[in-house]
């Protein structure tokens, strides 16, 4: 895959999803934008001084103002990967109001926000794709994390209804729904997981990759399950 001369938008590329799909993209060629929260994240990140990343302090990415100023400076881009998100867990009876409005904003909100201003941005087709998640798909593993599933639901859906709505203008809009993958924070919360079932970061990045490559000429409107072995 060549991504040579093109301009990619990874938010959540300081993360460790977001790092691996940027290793793959700069060894294809491309220029990362890479959005982060506060400085403290640009610090961990650490290509942030590869010369084909240009690494911007954006602030939160459920504001459209923030949004405007990531994109605007960007053209043509030819394609945007949307991996910022959060996760809460819990039951439902307990949940605070904030919790719920922080799922939604950090999930789905930045997520189309990111949507509207990587169109905006794209000149002669382009390439957008989502992260959902296996409980955005299968709801009923989404039990004790009712809010989580429900934005990434959100995720998904608007993948797809997108895609319709733009694959006219040549832009093919796609998302991935990873189950638990394999990152250091998660077997520090689940120590006694079997870490074998779990798929490894540069393997959903390998499909987050080829959905966003101008060798994906076909494929739109598909949420791609990427569980592993799990």
């Amino acid at each position: 895959m060549d991504f040579r001369d093109r301009q990619v938008v990874i938010t959540g590329g300081a993360g460790a999803l977001g790092t691996a799909v940027a290793e793959a993209l700069i060894g294809a060629g491309a220029v990362c934008h890479v959005p982060c929260l506060d400085e403290a994240e640009a610090k961990r990140f650490r290509l942030r001084d590869h010369k084909q990343v240009v690494l911007s302090v954006t602030g939160n990415l459920a504001d459209e103002n923030n949004i405007a100023r990531l994109y605007g400076g960007i053209a043509p881009l030819w394609a945007s990967i949307h991996i910022a998100g959060g996760f809460a867990a819990g039951p439902l009876r307990d949940a605070k109001v904030e919790t719920l409005h922080q799922q939604i904003q950090m999930n789905f909100l930045s997520c189309l926000l990111s949507c509207r201003g990587a169109l905006g941005a794209m000149t002669g087709g382009g390439r957008i794709v989502n992260v959902a998640a296996r409980a955005g798909l299968e709801w009923r593993t989404g039990a004790g994390m009712a809010a989580y599933a429900a934005s990434k639901a959100a995720v998904a859906a608007l993948t797809v209804a997108l895609a319709e709505e733009v694959a006219k203008d040549g832009i093919l809009v796609n998302a991935v729904a990873p189950s638990i993958m394999d990152t250091p924070a998660n077997r520090g919360a689940m120590p006694k997981a079997n870490y074998d079932l779990w798929p490894k970061v540069e393997e959903v990045a390998a499909t987050i990759v080829f959905l966003a490559s101008p060798d994906n000429r076909v494929t739109r409107g598909a949420v791609v399950p990427v569980y592993g072995k799990s």
